[in-house]
């Protein structure tokens, strides 16, 4: 008990070096930059300046001076909500991924081994190959609406099977489940290609660029949504730190300690699902994201869940926001998918992670 009490001490002392000091503030220094920089680049050039004019006078601060008009709608319309989209849906992933590595205790966890991802796919293509039937009759804004939902529907149905199947005499085994997610993520893949093998040829383009993902879609109101459905969830999972620094002791030890371990695992499942469901639905599947960002801020800060939680969320939003301009602009004026991006970006430095790994072990 002394030397577990005496871990929780290390693993929460206060930060001794400037630079963990100085982590959080320069991670949202960061952010704030690569967020200003996306509004700026795309096909239609915008300046700073006129970043600025726009902004101020539709806070209603500034009347003599304006932008050109075309660069004011595509400031709003397009750039505006697709930037606050990533930066929310980036944040999401980022700090699911590091709670799920800190519940399982393993670094190389990722939010979609839960199945989360299958099922939000499984539903989106469910949508998109029998949803024309199914929208008939509703006004176009609903229609918009019923992939996400549909999406978000497949995302907490998975969990909930996980869940159940996991659960053991009231508590919820960690194998398990794992082997749950496995299993889930299996049967999911295995019906969504049963609707990509029926889907005709405009649905399967349809499918394929939404399995891609993308923030395209975004606007002022699947910004509100997302919002809603991510930012309950995010904080409460950003104020885990504690308990996830106690269970990397191990979960006897934790329940010694005073926390509740189940209930701390089972909750932090579910609100992991529940935004990245959100996330999935609105931006689709993008990988490496919730993978990278924790392992790469446990290399630089340490392993204490206070400091890493709200770093992965600042990180996470940072590193999508600025995938996402670079699918805009390498191929400009058309766009790359942005999972593509992620993946390119994410597999290489993730491998290089690995590695390094594996030269420490050896």
């Amino acid at each position: 008990m002394t030397t577990a009490l005496r871990t929780v001490r290390e693993a929460e002392a206060p930060p001794r070096s400037a630079r963990r000091t100085w982590a959080l503030p320069a991670l949202a220094a960061l952010l704030l930059g690569v967020a200003l920089s996306s509004c700026l680049v795309g096909s239609v050039h915008i300046t700073l300046t006129e970043v600025g004019s726009i902004l101020l006078r539709e806070a209603g601060l500034e009347s003599a001076r304006s932008a050109d008009e075309r660069s004011a709608q595509v400031l709003l319309a397009i750039r505006l909500p697709r930037v606050l989209l990533g930066g929310i849906v980036g944040a999401g992933l980022g700090l699911s991924g590091a709670c799920m590595q800190g519940v399982f205790r393993n670094a190389l966890v990722d939010p979609g081994l839960l199945g989360v991802s299958a099922g939000a796919s499984l539903g989106a293509v469910a949508m998109i190959v029998v949803g024309a039937k199914l929208t008939l009759g509703l006004s176009p804004t609903l229609a918009s609406l019923t992939l996400p939902a549909a999406a978000f529907g497949g995302a907490l149905g998975a969990m909930t099977i996980v869940e159940r199947i996991s659960r053991v005499a009231g508590r919820v085994s960690v194998a398990t489940l794992l082997l749950a997610g496995i299993a889930v993520n299996a049967l999911a893949s295995a019906l969504t290609g049963l609707f990509v093998y029926t889907s005709n040829e405009a649905q399967l383009r349809t499918i394929t660029f939404w399995s891609m993902g993308s923030l395209a879609g975004a606007t002022p109101r699947s910004v509100l949504a997302t919002s809603a459905f991510l930012g309950v969830p995010a904080l409460l999972l950003a104020r885990r730190g504690r308990a996830l620094n106690v269970l990397l002791l191990g979960e006897a030890e934790a329940g010694h300690l005073g926390v509740d371990v189940e209930r701390t695992k089972r909750t932090t499942i579910v609100l992991v699902a529940v935004v990245v469901g959100a996330a999935v639905s609105v931006a689709g599947v993008l990988g490496f994201v919730g993978l990278v960002v924790p392992h790469l801020l446990r290399l630089a800060l340490g392993p204490d869940h206070r400091l890493v939680l709200p770093a992965s969320l600042l990180l996470g939003a940072t590193l999508l926001l600025g995938a996402d301009a670079v699918a805009r602009t390498v191929v400009s004026p058309a766009e790359l998918p942005l999972g593509i991006v992620t993946a390119s970006l994410g597999a290489p430095f993730f491998v290089a992670l690995l590695l390094r790994e594996r030269r420490r072990i050896a």
